[in-house]
């Protein structure tokens, strides 16, 4: 994708914008929110209008995606004039390397500036065309947003923002230089994807080192904790394997299968992956899942003494699952803190005085 460049002042407007728009976005996110006292780490927030403050927040945030993409698709797409050939560039950093000249190697010039410093490296080197190397800048430029706001304004790619940010702006990248060689609309060119690409990844490592830091005043302590878990565990058992284990199943105990049937199936919607009955016992069990939770049921079918039982999920839009719980006639208390993450949470009970607690994924 081709970036017109007619003066040094859109380099400087375009890096002052991105910069401001990098800084500014979280702080004022941080200082709105803090005034109308609402949590954005999803715990429980002060307001009693906090639910719809927060969608109204997280509609404002979609309409700051939407003019960046409707800017975006203004400069690759619709700015450009249909052309009478397909344009395509395939040779990678071709124009970089033509766009300078050195009485050295590039090897040599590197050598020069460890030993005898950056400006008597930087005095071997002409800029002989710097449109293209700017034409380069441009276009990192005009993706470090995408990185940027991907995971800032979507919680998918917030779940995993050491990864998928940068991915997503890779694709996007394809599908437009892609598009604009159907459309006949610019120029195919392999520089654009790793340019638009390392723009996506200084964006997100910006989402990561700015905007985090920002809305999570806690992430010192996290950090820290995190560190001293990791010395201590690294040479333990199942460190090497932690990024592969989940707690999948848990095991409730009930006196009535017909009882686990009308609540767990009927009411919350888990599905019966098995059923088995022993022929040697009176007692039901039932394996229940949802998505990737899996819960054991072992139902006595008799009398008995059941002691106290705990089952906690996690989950989103905690709002939604309070009001299709109330719907199917299940009570549910108020919203709480939980006292370990601080996430906000909400409870219910189940046949034989299961305490089921929900708690709000970040």
């Amino acid at each position: 994708m081709s970036i017109s460049v007619n003066s040094p002042i859109t380099l400087i407007s375009v890096t002052a914008f991105v910069a401001v728009f990098i800084v500014l976005l979280p702080l004022i996110d941080r200082r709105v929110c803090s005034r109308l006292g609402l949590n954005l780490q999803h715990g429980l927030s002060e307001n009693a209008n906090a639910d719809a403050l927060l969608r109204l927040r997280q509609l404002v945030l979609y309409l700051v995606f939407f003019l960046y993409l409707a800017a975006f698709l203004m400069i690759v797409f619709f700015s450009r004039t249909s052309s009478d050939t397909y344009l395509v560039h395939v040779a990678p950093l071709q124009d970089l390397y033509n766009a300078v000249e050195t009485d050295r190697g590039l090897v040599d010039v590197l050598v020069t500036i460890f030993r005898e410093g950056i400006v008597e490296g930087l005095s071997h080197i002409e800029i002989i065309r710097p449109q293209d190397i700017v034409q380069v800048y441009l276009n990192v430029m005009l993706f470090v947003p995408m990185g940027y706001l991907l995971p800032y304004v979507f919680g998918w790619f917030r779940a995993r923002a050491r990864i998928r940010p940068v991915m997503a702006c890779f694709f996007i990248s394809v599908t437009t230089e892609n598009m604009q060689l159907i459309f006949r609309r610019g120029l195919y060119d392999l520089d654009d994807l790793l340019s638009n690409t390392l723009g996506g990844l200084i964006g997100q490592m910006l989402f990561l080192s700015i905007a985090y830091v920002v809305t999570h005043p806690d992430w010192k302590r996290e950090l820290r904790a995190y560190h001293r878990w990791q010395r201590h565990a690294r040479h333990m058992t199942l460190y090497p394997f932690a990024r592969r284990i989940g707690l999948s199943r848990t095991t409730l105990f009930a006196a009535s299968d017909e009882a686990v049937w009308s609540f767990y199936v009927d009411k919350l919607g888990f599905r019966v992956k098995k059923q088995i009955l022993p022929l040697d016992r009176a007692e039901t069990r039932f394996l229940l899942t949802m998505g990737s939770s899996q819960v054991e049921v072992i139902c006595y079918n008799q009398p008995r003494q059941i002691p106290p039982q705990k089952l906690t999920i996690s989950a989103r839009s905690l709002t939604k699952i309070k009001k299709r719980l109330e719907k199917n006639d299940i009570r549910v208390g108020s919203f709480y803190r939980d006292p370990y993450t601080d996430l906000r949470c909400l409870s219910f009970t189940g046949p034989d005085g299961v305490l089921i607690t929900v708690i709000e994924q970040p």
